[in-house]
């Protein structure tokens, strides 16, 4: 299904293509026409730049898919860098000319605008403006809306008298603005024997019909200063409208257009002729053009470092207005969580399916990029430990992801915001970690590329109504092929679950999972969360303790009250201690530790080194620089933080968020200076 419907894409593509091509009457189109900047500026320039690449990147997607768009970016805590967006094209214009007309547009207000507050542009063809604040239904704007009036005389001029002209002027406007009241959009023309009146009316989609009227009806009252020149041109905040004596639209938009003033037998013939030309190229190229995009998705997923982009994703686009009927207009009643990058909440789909969307709101260029890196990297997947992406939206205000719902939220909450009452069996404890360990070791090994998640954490494990673990959030997670043997990244993680080697180097691996689930399985068995700071409150130096004095199973939770299997918890706790080695050649692979704990019959190694806790513990070979882990109290969020997918934390840990944890690495051996680089990451 998937290929016919590439093929149909293509096959429209080509129909529109030929017959912009065929039609001989279409006039070039002016590459600018307004640009207006304002005077108030952003107070950092530099943060300014990169918001609007962020926010434009964001709208270019849009306009690919969908002709227009908006999108923000307004981080909370820094209200004087919000931004806002919105681009419109006109209609007459194919996918890949109106892709033109917005990079165009966007590099216009990027060179002249930047950093003022205001940038808007009017060019032949689209509409682009950003500002600092949510201007998406403004109508008209005295100060900044534009007449423009070219070429007073020419040859219709010189054949009809200014009355007549004016008259004939008029009667194409007026047809053009009515239709676009009820559509937004309409071309029309009447044809004379040489010459005609031609005119394009359109106002930006985030208009209702009563803005749509006043706004055209504005612009049309204003054109009449213009008249009897050959051209007119009204651009305002709402709205677009422009008459000439040539023809400047494409013609197939004329012809589909409907009840457009002048389409008579003669444009049926046209379009008649043109359809039999596009008949031709579609069965030449449709199959072809289908064929090479396939292939060169295929060629590019294999490429490490060149994932598809989120457009190229088919049978993952939900409508934004039926997401926002799904929760109530994301009542907060439905919400199910809260995090920095957005908010969780439960809907309903028409089909009556619950389903759980993730709805964001971009204050940075990074959650923008792991958007897209979510999307590209999970969907497809299909396992029963991975939440599973039904979808997402990105054409309304905020991007939406779409999840499985799944009842029981997150392990964190199931774990450590329980009574004694309510705690987890020892059965439970050890499904949920035997569910992880297979969902990882799939992630791993089971994948087409190998899938390094990063982030492994009790929040980002779900619980669904049987308690089966889902993986989920997978923001941060990196794509290798195979024969890959690590990635170098920035660090991004949460402290206390980020291997030594990842940390130190930014050298990242699947080895970085399995320490993460180390950590993962001994808070399971125990109860208690692990400590990101050294010492003796550590979880891990509690249980290494224990192992070294035979007792290995002294440190599980209090609340099970010693009613679990000895073995189980034995060989569960002492794989956690396999995973957290210092050294990635000691840990065993995902599917090893999934033999661990589900064959009774494999023997499970012996730790050689204790857990990973310091800088001591590493060896001269593994340690290239020194360094230490300090804490800092700060209201800000770090580079590399993130929200728990599912949920906010409960109140008996929520303490640990407001404080800031930073790596300091000094490399004192070769440059003999104790001053340290900082790289932010969360604190669990």
């Amino acid at each position: 299904m998937q290929f016919w419907n590439r093929i149909l894409k293509n096959l429209v593509w080509v129909f529109l293509m030929s017959s912009s091509l065929a039609s001989s009457a279409i006039g070039a189109r002016l590459p600018e026409a307004e640009i207006n900047c304002g005077t108030s500026k952003y107070p950092d320039g530099v943060k300014c730049n990169k918001t609007f690449n962020a926010l434009m990147d964001i709208m270019s997607v849009k306009m690919t898919e969908y002709g227009w768009g908006v999108a923000s970016i307004d981080d909370r805590r820094d209200h004087h860098h919000a931004m806002y967006a919105l681009s419109n094209c006109h209609r007459d214009l194919i996918p890949m000319k109106c892709g033109d007309c917005f990079n165009r547009a966007r590099e216009l207000l990027y060179n002249e605008c930047l950093p003022n507050v205001l940038g808007q542009i009017h060019l032949d063809g689209c509409f682009l403006r950003y500002e600092n604040y949510t201007f998406f239904n403004d109508t008209l704007n005295p100060s900044r809306d534009r007449n423009s009036c070219q070429s007073p005389r020419g040859p219709l001029n010189e054949k009809y008298s200014k009355p007549e002209f004016i008259k004939r002027v008029q009667s194409v406007i007026s047809n053009v603005t009515e239709r676009a009241v009820k559509n937004k959009f309409a071309v029309g023309g009447d044809r004379g024997e040489e010459e005609g009146v031609f005119a394009l009316a359109q106002c930006w989609e985030t208009l209702n019909q009563a803005d749509c009227r006043k706004c055209l009806q504005q612009a049309e009252n204003n054109l009449k200063a213009c008249m009897p020149g050959q051209e007119g041109r009204a651009m305002y905040a709402g709205c677009y409208l422009r008459y000439s004596t040539r023809k400047f639209y494409d013609e197939t938009a004329e012809l589909v257009s409907t009840n457009t003033a002048g389409t008579s037998t003669q444009g049926m013939i046209v379009g008649g002729v043109l359809s039999g030309v596009a008949v031709i190229l579609l069965l030449m190229l449709g199959a072809f053009l289908s064929w090479r995009n396939i292939a060169l998705k295929r060629e590019i997923k294999n490429s490490f470092g060149n994932m598809p982009s989120f457009s190229d994703k088919d049978g993952l686009h939900f409508r934004y207005e039926l997401l926002e009927k799904a929760t109530d207009c994301f009542d907060p009643s439905r919400k199910l969580g809260q995090g920095g990058a957005g908010s969780v909440y439960q809907g309903t789909l028409l089909s009556g399916k619950t389903v759980a969307v993730k709805r964001l709101h971009y204050n940075t260029r990074q959650w923008a990029d792991e958007f897209f890196n979510e999307v590209n990297v999970i969907s497809g997947i299909e396992h029963n430990n991975v939440a599973k992406l039904l979808g997402c939206s990105i054409e309304g205000p905020e991007s939406l992801l779409v999840y499985e719902f799944v009842p029981n939220r997150s392990l964190d909450q199931m774990l450590f915001g329980k009574t004694i009452v309510d705690a987890l069996t020892w059965e439970q404890r050890y499904h949920i970690i035997c569910g992880i360990a297979d969902g990882l070791a799939f992630l791993h090994e089971g994948c087409k590329r190998k899938i390094v998640h990063r982030d492994i954490k009790t929040s980002n494990i779900l619980l669904d109504e049987n308690l089966n673990p889902k993986i989920a959030d997978f923001g941060l997670a990196r794509a290798a092929a195979p024969d890959k043997t690590h990635i170098s990244t920035g660090i991004a993680g949460t402290l206390g679950y980020m291997a030594p080697e990842y940390i130190i180097r930014g050298q990242l691996t699947e080895k970085t999972d399995n320490y993460a689930f180390g950590v993962l399985v001994i808070e399971i068995v125990c109860g208690k969360k692990n400590s990101a700071f050294t010492g003796s409150t550590s979880i891990l130096h509690c249980v290494w303790k224990d192992y070294m004095a035979n007792n290995i199973t002294a440190s599980a939770d209090p609340s099970m009250q010693r009613q679990f299997s000895v073995q189980e918890a034995s060989n569960a706790l002492q794989a956690g201690l396999l995973c957290t080695q210092s050294s990635i050649a000691l840990r065993p692979s995902m599917s090893e530790v999934v033999q661990m704990l589900t064959n009774k019959d494999y023997v499970v190694p012996s730790p050689k080194q204790p857990p990973f806790l310091n800088a001591s513990v590493l060896s001269p070979e593994e340690l290239s620089t020194t360094y230490s882990i300090k804490s800092a109290s700060s209201t800000n969020r770090n580079v590399g933080e993130r929200p728990s997918f599912y949920s906010t934390r409960s109140s008996s840990h929520s303490s640990s968020s407001s404080t800031a944890h930073f790596i300091n690495v000094g490399d004192t051996e070769s440059t003999g200076s104790n001053e340290p680089t900082k790289m932010g990451l969360k604190s669990p």
